[in-house]
């Protein structure tokens, strides 16, 4: 059964407007707290991720693991649909949470084999050492991140492996203007 409106609108009339107020039926629900018991839950959530920090790396090895067993599979067994589909996937999952979990550059070059795997006509015809670059490049860079002058040689790989995946792709969608345009787009993964 709905509940029943409150009819108490207030309106205020004006020379050249009118001001409606309605009732907040929250007032009723809401509950004042001491200053001191105040709750910031982006520190709660800070701390608890913060906590989490540790566990990262371990994440991020098992999703190269997953990528690295996906492209196992395709030089075993070839491109098939779900073959194509494991490898987006993984690719796509390291590109969202690698930096998040503190490896930017390795999401930067799963995305560029994202985009491969999305607008190439033809996977069969990808340079299989372009592919398996971006992969070897991504487990360097979750394997290596600890070093201190890695993260210069990863951004810097990041850079290329992408610079060389849209010239592919340029070159190998150059009878699909539709195609060009979203390959030539900028990068939406976070940057260094």
């Amino acid at each position: 059964m709905a509940k029943q409106k409150s009819s108490s609108l207030q309106v205020r009339a004006y020379a050249d407007h009118h001001v409606i107020t309605q009732p907040n039926p929250l007032r009723s629900v809401l509950r004042r707290v001491a200053e001191k018991d105040l709750d910031d839950p982006v520190a709660r959530a800070e701390k608890a991720l913060a906590g989490l920090s540790g566990e990262f790396k371990n994440w991020m090895e098992t999703e190269t693991g997953r990528l690295a067993a996906a492209h196992a599979a395709i030089l075993k067994d070839g491109f098939t649909k779900a073959s194509r589909e494991e490898l987006f996937r993984a690719a796509h999952d390291i590109k969202g949470d690698a930096a998040t979990f503190g490896f930017p550059s390795a999401a930067a070059t799963a995305e560029s084999l994202c985009r491969i795997i999305e607008h190439a006509p033809d996977l069969a015809k990808v340079p299989s050492n372009l592919i398996a670059h971006h992969i070897n490049a991504i487990q360097a860079i979750v394997h290596e991140r600890t070093k201190l002058d890695t993260a210069s040689t990863a951004s810097e790989l990041s850079r290329r492996l992408r610079g060389v995946a849209d010239e592919y792709l340029a070159h190998a969608n150059r009878d699909r203007p539709d195609h060009l345009e979203a390959i030539l787009s900028p990068s939406i993964a976070p940057a260094d």
